[in-house]
């Protein structure tokens, strides 16, 4: 069911760090913003009592804040949830393991992957694995309205996503590569500076041959990520290590 049972009808930075849904530096981050997620879990109550619903549910809704802030190597930013029902997972383009058929925008990045260094197309969605890494799995929309995309913009989602993204450009001292996907992602960029961008058009079927394929964002993050010291990621590791 779409939100699920564990829906709050508020909720606060300190309930979503005891709850485990948030990690301490994250937490930090967003501390002040008690506000704006009351504002946010309302509209959301309210999607749920209209019987419109939304996903992904609740309990994943913060899941690219779970892995810690300090861990962040690379940003992924996309657009929204995947409006099918049941797909999205929390973090950005990734659905659940054995979840069937994956979603396009999905099957054009596994493609590009292969086509940028040669991974073998990958069977399973789960991108947990990249996340393990250090890879932020971020959508500038966290929740969205059961086959409706864009359903959910312009309810405070965009600005609490800014903090995170402010966030991780303030950090000087740790290496940061972003992949921004998206005409909305790629609006984000002016809050970056000094950190090195990738930018496309968004992988979906509709834009995806406007410039998404060939444009290497795996080797071309890996090279900058060399060149501020840190290895790279090993992006055919999708799947979390068992």
């Amino acid at each position: 069911m779409a939100g699920g049972p564990s829906h709050p009808g508020m909720f606060s930075v300190s309930r979503l760090l005891a709850d485990g849904l948030i990690s301490s530096d994250w937490a930090d981050v967003f501390r002040g913003s008690d506000t704006l997620l009351s504002r946010i879990a309302a509209f959301l109550t309210g999607e749920l009592e209209s019987g419109l619903g939304y996903q992904p549910p609740f309990s994943d809704i913060f899941r690219a804040f779970q892995a810690p802030l300090a861990d962040v190597r690379v940003l992924i930013l996309g657009q929204d949830p995947y409006p099918t029902p049941s797909l999205p997972v929390g973090l950005a383009f990734s659905v659940a393991a054995g979840a069937r058929p994956l979603p396009a925008s999905l099957r054009n990045i596994f493609r590009e992957l292969h086509d940028d260094l040669g991974v073998d197309v990958a069977e399973d969605g789960d991108l947990t694995g990249w996340q393990d890494q250090g890879v932020l799995l971020l959508n500038r929309v966290l929740t969205v309205r059961p086959g409706q995309p864009g359903s959910h913009r312009g309810q405070g989602w965009e600005q609490l996503t800014e903090l995170a993204i402010r966030a991780l450009a303030d950090r000087r001292d740790r290496p940061l590569v972003a992949i921004l996907w998206g005409r909305d992602a790629v609006g984000v960029a002016p809050l970056l500076t000094g950190v090195p961008i990738i930018s496309s058009p968004h992988p979906s079927p509709l834009s995806a041959y406007r410039g998404f394929f060939g444009s290497k964002p795996f080797s071309r993050a890996n090279a900058l990520l060399a060149s501020q010291g840190s290895p790279p990621i090993d992006w055919a590791a999708t799947s979390p290590a068992r």
